[in-house]
């Protein structure tokens, strides 16, 4: 009877730890960041001019746009980008949200490659924040009523540009409630850089760092 007893115990006491070592951590999980490099100069580095950015738009883009419901009758030369896995699409003004198929492949292998690097550096995840996409001629006009530097002839015009802000980015919470160190944006940059070098190398986009705008503004090639 007593061997009973130490056998039902010693099971329970079991079970009890098993069910100790299931409970998920729910302390702050904190960054450990490492090998955090960057650019060594950001104009250096993505100083693609607009003539460059212009010339790969042409080539693999599409007719410029007079208005909105004409984007909505191109059927498969574009895709509508939407918040997922990868990136967050912000309160797009004066664009809408679509690109070109390429466009859209190098927007989800920067989202995707961005979130691999940082789990790579030991930091929390965060996505990137897309701030301007395809413009049409009257979301051009419209710009420029409030801002005189936009350009009238927009390389958003052809669906193969889009802006990444790198004062912005989207914290990615834990599915179970576990809290989250935030991450610095200024840290955040740096890694962000390191991604858009290295996808520029590959001959795979144009990248211009834009100073007043706080954006990459990136064309596909």
């Amino acid at each position: 009877m007593k061997k009973i007893i130490y056998t039902i115990m010693m099971s329970f006491c079991l079970m009890s730890v098993m069910a100790a070592c299931k409970e998920k951590d729910m302390s702050m999980k904190m960054n450990e960041p490492r090998n955090i490099k960057g650019v060594i100069s950001y104009k250096r580095s993505f100083g693609d001019l607009n003539d460059t950015h212009m010339a790969a738009a042409k080539k693999i883009g599409i007719k410029p746009l007079q208005n909105r419901e004409a984007a909505e009758r191109l059927g498969g030369k574009v895709v509508e980008i939407k918040d997922g896995d990868f990136y967050q699409v912000d309160s797009l003004t004066h664009s809408i949200p679509f690109l070109v198929p390429r466009a859209s492949a190098l927007l989800d292998s920067i989202g995707a490659n961005f979130l691999d690097s940082l789990a790579n550096k030991g930091l929390n995840p965060n996505q990137v924040i897309v701030t301007s996409v395809l413009r049409t001629q009257d979301d051009v006009k419209k710009l420029r009523r409030v801002n005189g530097n936009a350009s009238a002839n927009s390389v958003h015009m052809f669906g193969t540009t889009f802006d990444i802000s790198y004062k912005r980015f989207f914290k990615v919470e834990d599915p179970d409630g576990r809290p989250m160190q935030d991450v610095r944006a200024d840290t955040l940059k740096l890694v962000l850089s390191e991604v858009l070098r290295d996808l520029k190398k590959k001959d795979m986009c144009y990248i211009k760092y834009e100073l007043k705008q706080g954006c990459f503004h990136i064309t596909a090639r």
